[in-house]
């Protein structure tokens, strides 16, 4: 007995020195590449599993799972860095994981999120210091002006993506190349829009998606929340959300809204006032722009959330009177 377990304690090591071996002769030899050169980006704050999965995407043909096993092995996972990279053709996985904790990047990057007011954005480009910060002193109006824009409030014109730039870039390129994002992904929605909207121009449409973008963090929610939106416009009933009122009270805005905030008038309080806000109150991404554009068929006039992160919509008062009762009063 004695021998036998010698002997399978042996073959353990055999295995695991064979193991070894073999994943010590992979981390060494050329990956394949879908191209040559291939270039990837590193989000932000990304973790080592979520690395291995944007490298895979991007065209680095490496397992996510060994190269989680090589960063842990290298000691190197709080060391990679965000930005783009270029892999050329005979990189080995010890490369690419030398090359992302030394954060040499051809490209370095700035991450706009979904639903962001464009004050945020704002600071997330002063933040960059890789950056030439050509706009630090412009306001606004003068920054749309820089890039070539015909409106003067920046709100909502901006598509929110993950930006690559040169070292010393001007950001007055990144701001341009994201407005011209949004224009061209609101056109591309506004040309595939369903019939008959209650909306006269594309900007419209845009206003009605930042909207939708801070109501609901539920992709699949967003064409019932814009029908909903839709169908009140076409009634001339009040909007009465929520968001448009937070924007109207701006950095006063506490967390917490109150009675009197639904009752002070201002241009952005759907409770005191018909129709659509005059400007967007946040960046909204594709999903709320198709949303908005192309709502659920639906007659739903009122929605509640349920309190798991989804909503209850309602045709009518009395259903949605209920609802609340049910889900916000515990009835």
């Amino acid at each position: 007995m004695t021998r036998l377990f010698l002997r399978l304690g042996l073959l353990v090591l055999v295995l695991a020195a064979a193991a070894a071996g073999a994943f010590a002769w992979w981390a060494n030899q050329p990956l394949g590449l879908s191209a040559s050169p291939v270039e990837v980006v590193i989000k932000p704050n990304s973790g080592v599993a979520s690395v291995g999965r944007q490298l895979q995407r991007g065209g680095v043909s490496m397992d996510p799972r060994l190269f989680q096993v090589l960063v842990r092995l290298t000691g190197h996972g709080p060391d990679l860095k965000a930005g783009g990279y270029t892999f050329e053709r005979g990189i080995t996985p010890l490369g690419v994981v030398g090359k992302l904790a030394r954060g040499e990047v051809t490209h370095y990057v700035v991450t706009v999120i979904e639903g962001w007011e464009f004050r945020k954005m704002r600071a997330a480009v002063d933040a960059s210091p890789a950056l030439r910060h050509d706009t630090k002193d412009m306001s606004d109006a003068d920054l749309m002006k820089a890039i070539g824009a015909t409106e003067a409030a920046p709100e909502g014109l901006f598509f929110p993506d993950t930006y690559l730039f040169s070292r010393d870039s001007s950001d007055i390129e990144l701001y341009r190349h994201a407005y011209k994002a949004m224009q061209r992904r609101l056109n591309e929605a506004w040309n595939a829009r369903a019939a008959d909207l209650p909306y006269k121009t594309p900007y419209e449409a845009l206003v009605m998606a930042s909207i939708v973008e801070k109501e609901t963090g539920q992709a699949t929610e967003r064409p019932m929340i814009a029908a909903v939106f839709v169908n009140r416009l076409r009634k001339s009933m009040m909007l009465q959300t929520d968001p448009t009122v937070i924007y109207g009270i701006g950095e006063r805005f506490d967390g917490n809204l109150r009675k009197r905030d639904l009752q002070t008038d201002t241009p952005y309080n759907t409770y005191t006032r018909t129709g659509l806000p005059p400007t967007p109150i946040a960046l909204p991404g594709l999903a709320s722009l198709a949303a908005a554009t192309a709502p659920a068929p639906s007659d739903a006039l009122y929605f509640v959330a349920r309190g798991d992160g989804t909503s209850h919509f309602s045709n009518t008062l009395p259903e949605h009177n209920r609802a609340v009762d049910q889900y916000q009063r515990g009835k």
